[in-house]
């Protein structure tokens, strides 16, 4: 019986960690999640109307969009080098 439980937990654990290590990676949305995505990612700017319409270009390209308001652009390597002609970040 102990032998089932530490195989079960062991699963579970497992699961756990490739979930998150590959959530919210690249190509992990659907085209239909990038409004709801955005609409977190961009929760906490003053300038709302312009990231959401930058996040919702830079989501449909690279199906991702980093966790949280700011930041945890490694997560989408995509979303963070895609880059304005003036070399800036296209990607809030």
């Amino acid at each position: 019986m102990s032998k089932l439980f530490c195989l079960t937990l062991l699963l579970c654990v497992t699961a756990f960690l490739i979930q998150n290590t590959y959530a919210g990676g690249e190509g992990s949305l659907r085209p239909e999640d990038c409004k709801a995505a955005c609409d977190v990612r961009c929760s906490a700017t003053q300038y709302l109307s312009a990231c959401i319409m930058y996040c919702n270009l830079c989501c449909a390209k690279c199906l991702c969009v980093p966790s949280g308001t700011f930041g945890n652009k490694e997560e989408c390597p995509c979303y963070n080098n895609w880059k304005t002609q003036e070399g800036g970040p296209k990607c809030p």
